[in-house]
């Protein structure tokens, strides 16, 4: 191999940086004191246009990938609201009460709360692929048992198990994403993981309600079952067709590999690349997002938005039931589950609506050379956090048997939208500004976004059969109208809450490749 001269500065110190590319391992060999003094250490990297590196993968390989995983990312949250359909059924065979029944849903997406903080370390030691594959397969195993258990302790923690081993997209998809993109490419293939994410419950409960239609709560799972099997093993073959995504892991292989063909021991990773301790690893997995719940408003902001907005939709899962069900307006589960459709086609617009502010993001980088603005992402956010609570309460006032359906269902349509796009501003806004701390604050939101999502149904059933939909509806738009004001701070006093924050401030001046270390 022949090596190529950079001179660069380490240290205050003119040094050369050999840079020797090969066809099997590229590597650079540096000074280990910086000083020329010590022995030489080489370090692998991925070189500029390293057809390794999935960055530089095509844009057909790379939504391939994208689109292998979106469909399990939706059988994620149908395994949620798929139950919502036949939890009569349920409830009947179990002789429980409807109330009861409810915890089929909380209890699985109680388990979603957990799965992410320590299933997402996993892939730093093995790789996303096999964090994927494993755990969607031990998904699968519990949701076949599901579908035969005949108790409802069996039942409750089968679902809770469920959850947590479902949950590998959570915990491992916007990881793939930043495998994938370049930081500020990011935005198309978050807006298709979000909408599968925001989605997959009125999704689900379409699809399902079909299906639930005539069947026992059993066949229902056996459904669930086979179609989840679909989604995996495309996904199996998807993954090992195209490759591993994660940077760390591939470029270990690459060390390894050089100090085979070499001879060459210290050839190794870049120091911030390199695998951490597991005790380390874990524990910082189990205890930093408590830290930024604790203590960074940023996350605060998004994890109450994301609680309630996860909550609501959960619990609508329920409450439609009352609503447009044999008490209501009288139709049959088909019925009810052809009424989600307004929230379905809200999730989508906020799709086609993203590709403004997506545009309008990238506008303002390139006004600000190529530098993150965080702030940008929240343009159409306070729009989003206008119209939620307005639509809330026409749904209040509309939705009931002397009115056409259709009016109650137009207005479920405009909230999610706003659910589709509050959710994407929280995600993308902290991602901009936590960067390589961004897992743990986005696991902090995740955790009270599902535990909301959990608590949701059980209480908010209550709530509605007690005090009726209009009033019920009135009090969640008086929660969502107190809440508005975050997108408009975030805007406005966002770069200074950034600033005192010890986590936000350490990349206020990085590029992307610093951030990523």
């Amino acid at each position: 191999m022949n090596g190529v001269a950079v001179q660069v500065d380490v240290w205050s110190s003119k040094t050369i940086l050999q840079y020797f590319p090969g066809s099997r391992a590229d590597y650079y060999l540096v000074p280990e004191d910086g000083m020329g003094v010590a022995r030489i250490e080489a370090v692998v990297a991925f070189a500029a246009h390293d057809k390794d590196d999935p960055r530089n993968w095509s844009p057909r390989r790379k939504w391939l990938m994208v689109a292998a995983i979106i469909p399990i990312d939706l059988s994620v949250s149908w395994g949620a609201s798929g139950f919502s359909p036949a939890a009569s059924d349920f409830a009947h065979d179990m002789h429980v009460s409807p109330q009861v029944a409810t915890l089929g849903l909380s209890m699985y997406v109680l388990g979603l709360a957990f799965g992410p903080m320590s299933l997402a370390p996993l892939s730093e030691y093995f790789g996303r692929r096999p964090v994927y594959v494993v755990s969607y397969a031990v998904f699968l195993c519990l949701l076949l048992g599901t579908a035969f258990v005949e108790n409802l302790g069996g039942f409750l923690a089968l679902r809770v198990l469920s959850g947590y081993f479902s949950s590998v997209t959570i915990s491992n998809f916007g990881g793939t994403i930043a495998d994938l993109f370049h930081h500020h490419d990011t935005g198309p293939a978050m807006s298709w993981f979000l909408w599968a994410a925001t989605g997959g419950s009125p999704t689900g409960f379409v699809l399902f309600s079909v299906i639930a239609h005539g069947r026992s709560w059993h066949l229902v799972f056996r459904i669930m079952f086979y179609i989840c099997l679909s989604f995996w093993i495309i996904l199996v073959v998807a993954l090992y067709t195209l490759g591993e995504t994660r940077h760390s892991v591939l470029l270990a292989r690459r060390a390894k590999m050089a100090r085979k063909t070499t001879g060459n021991e210290s050839v190794d990773v870049p120091d911030e690349l390199k695998q951490k301790d597991p005790a380390q690893l874990f524990g910082t997995a189990l205890v930093r997002p408590f830290r930024f719940l604790a203590t960074e408003a940023i996350v605060q902001f998004g994890a109450l938005y994301n609680g309630y907005l996860y909550g609501l939709s959960f619990l609508f899962n329920g409450v439609f039931h009352l609503i447009f069900g044999p008490d209501g307006y009288g139709y049959d589960t088909v019925g009810i589950g052809i009424a989600f459709l307004g929230i379905v086609a809200g999730v989508t617009a906020g799709l086609a609506t993203n590709i403004y502010q997506e545009r309008y993001y990238q506008r303002q980088v390139a006004l600000a050379g190529q530098r993150d603005v965080p702030e940008a992402r929240v343009y159409l956010a306070k729009a989003a956090a206008v119209v939620l609570p307005i639509s809330l309460l026409i749904f209040s006032f509309t939705a009931e048997p002397s009115i056409h359906p259709l009016v109650s269902v137009i207005a479920s349509a405009f909230w999610g939208w706003s659910f589709y796009t509050l959710i994407l501003m929280t995600l993308t806004y902290t991602e901009d500004a936590y960067k390589t701390y961004s897992a743990s604050a986005l696991a902090g939101i995740g955790l009270v976004r599902n535990i909301a999502g959990a608590s949701f149904p059980l209480f908010g059933r209550l709530l509605f059969i007690h005090v009726g939909t209009k009033i019920a509806c009135i009090i969640l738009a008086g929660m969502s109208l107190f809440m508005a004001p975050i997108p408009f701070i975030l805007a406005k006093h966002g770069e200074a809450l950034r600033q005192r924050s010890p986590w936000a401030a350490a990349h206020e001046d990085e590029d992307e490749d610093a951030a990523e270390a």
